[in-house]
């Protein structure tokens, strides 16, 4: 199975074709309109498989499957307390695995803006250990802070203990917050360059032919300040 994530920076009605020569099985895309509400008819057309959640029609989070591969909502958990954790779409792939794509926001919180939305999220879906977890997390290690709990580093130990690692880290040996290869490219500088999407795959489902990659940039600016990340498996 090929996945491919990607925040396409709005406009999606007019790139999704850019991603045709991936062939993927499986798209998670950041920023895309609702395709039930779009008027270009060819999006429409070649969203026929999909889920999607937004506060706006104009942009949310999608996955994107292929006609012949069965994408089930699931009911999780994002009530925290007296709010709502935003941008988190699980769904049961077939019969084989969970799939939380994510796009993780400020959500307008004064403390657990971005990761922190994840680690509260992860809080109330414990059950996750047959799930990838992929998407734009707008987050690294890098941006740790010493005296807060919910830190990157503290998402990847609650995934680590649900057996759960990154496959970039994974494949390449590189340190989290030490990645040679850059998925964002902040106002397309490549001066500005930062490591924030991911994706997590259960240890257990690793195959022996597993591959990742980060698209480069220079070929994708034209259309977003990230780039393409692929994953097979």
């Amino acid at each position: 199975m090929r996945l491919v994530t990607w925040n396409c920076n709005g406009a999606f009605r007019k790139k999704f074709s850019a991603l045709d020569y991936l062939n993927a099985d499986i798209m998670i895309i950041q920023e895309c309109e609702n395709p039930e509400t779009s008027n270009h008819k060819p999006y429409k057309e070649w969203a026929s498989n999909y889920l999607w959640i937004g506060k706006t029609k104009n942009k949310g989070l999608g996955i994107f499957a292929k006609n012949d591969i069965r994408i089930t909502p699931l009911s999780w958990s994002n009530q925290y307390d007296d709010h709502t954790v935003d941008y988190f779409l699980p769904c049961r792939v077939g019969n084989e695995f969970n799939l939380l794509a994510c796009w993780c926001h400020g959500n307008n919180s004064p403390t657990f803006g971005y990761i922190g939305q994840l680690w509260k999220y992860l809080q109330l879906n414990k059950n996750i250990e047959n799930t990838l977890i992929v998407g734009d997390l707008n987050s690294n290690k890098i941006w740790d802070r010493w005296d807060r709990w919910w830190n990157h580093t503290d998402v990847l130990n609650i995934l680590d203990k649900s057996g759960i690692v990154s496959m970039y880290h994974h494949l390449t040996g590189e340190e989290q917050g030490e990645e040679t290869k850059k998925t964002f490219f902040l106002q397309r500088n490549p001066a500005k360059a930062y490591h924030i999407d991911y994706v997590f795959c259960p240890t257990d489902r690793i195959g022996t032919m597993a591959s990742l990659q980060v698209l480069d940039f220079e070929d994708w600016k034209h259309l977003s300040d990230h780039v393409p990340v692929v994953f097979e498996n």
